[in-house]
């Protein structure tokens, strides 16, 4: 069985797992918030800190074209399904809670498993920087709904400026730049801490998942679907190709794009009053959509 097949069955397995705690009633959804909090606020950034701080820069310059390509194939993504979506006559409220699930990628929670399972470290140092185009969107989209729907445009910058994952890039540049050393306990605890960081993502998304969606709102879930699993990253595959990117880079931006949609378009639903139900559905059940289109991509590559 080879490292594609190992790495899907694996997380199946472990989002399976959550899945089977809830219906067991072992967990409930009262836990999603707080291992969330765990994940976001603790081990992930200690997993994206170990990461950047040990990584060769020398590569940097090659890694900052990634954000480009998810950038771009969101953006393209994005206003094909936005003019699509107009001319299903949808008000502006149901637009946007289907549109951010598009043009959001989840490429950290479900990018960073794939990415490092599939193609180790370098793998996820690549996948680190196409998140960084995932916060970018997240921003954009965020002071695009500010306008729209009115609220707090340093409410959205906060989000931003204080998400944890931000800081952990930024220190782990910092400290590898400057060649400041850790120590062994301090890099030893950041490390075990960061190991902890993809099972628990995975039973997080099994706690989360709720077929009934499926039923509430089809028609647009059937829509997310083709657009965030299959027009992202075509869109990336000719951006990618177009720019002359090859072996990992090419591989990992391809993968990064074809993520399902980011918890963080339930974030944007929920902060600017949009309807967070329906972004609900796409997010949740085109990341289960994903397990079986995912593979599917990664044998095309």
């Amino acid at each position: 069985m080879d490292a594609i097949a190992i790495t899907i069955l694996s997380i199946i397995l472990m989002i399976g797992l959550g899945y089977f705690l809830k219906r067991i009633d072992f967990l409930s959804e009262e836990f999603i918030e707080p291992l969330n909090k765990l994940v976001m606020y603790i081990l992930l950034p200690c997993m994206i800190f170990s990461a950047i701080s040990t990584a060769d820069l020398s590569l940097l310059p090659k890694l900052g074209i990634l954000p480009f390509v998810i950038i771009a194939s969101s953006l393209i993504t994005g206003i094909v399904s936005y003019f699509i979506l107009k001319k299903m006559g949808l008000d502006d409220i149901t637009l946007w809670s289907v549109l951010v699930t598009i043009m959001i990628a989840n490429t950290g929670f479900m990018g960073y498993p794939v990415t490092l399972g599939i193609f180790g470290q370098e793998g996820f140092l690549r996948a680190i920087f196409c998140d960084i185009a995932t916060l970018c969107i997240f921003l954009m989209l965020s002071f695009i709904l500010v306008m729209k729907f009115g609220g707090n445009t340093m409410t959205a910058l906060k989000k931003i400026i204080f998400f944890p994952t931000l800081w952990a890039v930024i220190l782990g540049l910092g400290f590898n730049f400057l060649n400041i050393s850790i120590g062994p306990v301090l890099e030893n605890t950041i490390n075990y801490l960061g190991q902890g960081t993809i099972p628990l993502i995975m039973i997080v998304l099994g706690l989360s998942i709720e077929f009934d969606g499926i039923t509430r709102s089809k028609s647009m879930i059937a829509f997310t679907s083709v657009m965030k699993l299959a027009f992202f990253p075509a869109a990336a595959f000719l951006i990618a190709s177009s720019i002359g990117l090859v072996d990992l880079q090419y591989n990992v931006s391809i993968i990064e794009a074809a993520m399902p949609s980011g918890m963080m378009s339930l974030l944007l639903a929920i902060t600017y009053r949009l309807n967070h139900e329906l972004t609900s559905d796409c997010v949740l059940i085109n990341t289960v959509i994903s397990l079986i289109t995912l593979p599917l991509i990664l044998m095309l590559l």
